[in-house]
């Protein structure tokens, strides 16, 4: 069994301890092991999540980075051959949407942003387009299900790609995956988790994602833009509405290739058509045109 494997490969797992499943890995297996020395998540990787364009080596440097930061949790042990984390556990607050759309948390999560932002460069680049075309290619070759209209709106995307190519942001180490249950308030500080899709990418790409996962309101996003950039910026409030827009629509094939392959007990189709429902109202919105410009304001 892969988890025996890791608790007898690391010694601060060995000995008398308890072990317990944790919630809400959708890519991987989660659990709690308290010993003597200390409490300690075990991350294993779940089945073909490289589908999913998740790769390995590139999850465990970068989770170690985020850990010099102070943003990450530490980590006690990389274990590629058996596919694991080892990380220390943060005893804390876990976040969800709803406490997040409260809005008092806003400045927190961008001094997070910010403060993993600041850190050394992550091992590769994350770019949501190419990511969108990967899975594109993946659920058309195995003939997962797709959503209707989906390949409808393939030329605005590329409208899109064209606008935010022409005053693309300068890269910074991403968390790329910033759904509210991966921010953990730890002594009245968030902390990030999970750097399974992180990579090099543009903040206002982090920023857009916190709205989208959330569904935050567009309020709280020009708040959080002001928080993260120290004033508000209109070109930037549109290019992380933008790179929310264009989260929706590429994570929407996330949920078709693991709804073709997942064992998991959770209705990734149910959880797709949500976000995709909500990209097709921003594809056919009255203010897409206008987004497209506002990227290229100075200000």
């Amino acid at each position: 069994m892969a988890l025996e494997d890791v608790l007898e490969a690391v010694p601060e797992l060995q000995g008398e301890r308890d072990v317990e499943p944790l919630a809400g890995g959708l890519t991987n297996t989660n659990y709690r092991v308290t010993t003597p020395r200390g409490r300690y998540v075990v991350r294993i990787a779940g089945k073909d999540t490289g589908l999913l364009a998740i790769d390995r080596v590139n999850e465990a440097h970068n989770t170690i980075a985020a850990a010099e930061t102070g943003v990450g949790a530490p980590v006690v042990a990389a274990l590629p051959e058996l596919d694991a984390l080892v990380l220390e556990f943060l005893d804390g607050e876990v976040m969800d949407a709803e406490k997040l759309r409260r809005g008092d948390r806003l400045e927190a999560i961008a001094s997070a942003c910010r403060k993993l932002h600041a850190g050394r460069r992550f091992l590769h680049d994350f770019d949501m387009f190419e990511i969108q075309r990967g899975y594109a290619q993946v659920v058309q070759a195995r003939g997962f299900r797709l959503p209707d209209r989906y390949l409808e709106f393939e030329p605005r995307v590329r409208e899109l790609e064209q606008a935010m190519r022409e005053r693309s942001e300068p890269t910074v180490p991403c968390n790329n995956d910033l759904l509210a249950e991966n921010f953990i308030e730890v002594d009245g500080a968030m902390r990030l988790i999970d750097y399974e899709y992180s990579g090099n990418n543009e903040p206002s790409f982090e920023l857009g994602n916190v709205w989208s996962e959330s569904n935050l309101s567009l309020e709280q996003l020009e708040e959080l833009v002001t928080h993260y950039y120290g004033r508000p910026l209109r070109n930037k409030v549109a290019r992380a509405r933008l790179w929310g827009l264009m989260s929706k629509y590429g994570w929407t094939l996330w949920g078709s290739i693991q709804d073709g392959v997942s064992e998991l007990d959770f209705d990734c189709w149910s959880w797709a058509m949500e976000k995709y429902d909500r990209a097709v109202a921003e594809f056919d919105g009255p203010e897409f045109e206008r987004l497209l410009a506002d990227v290229q304001r100075s200000d």
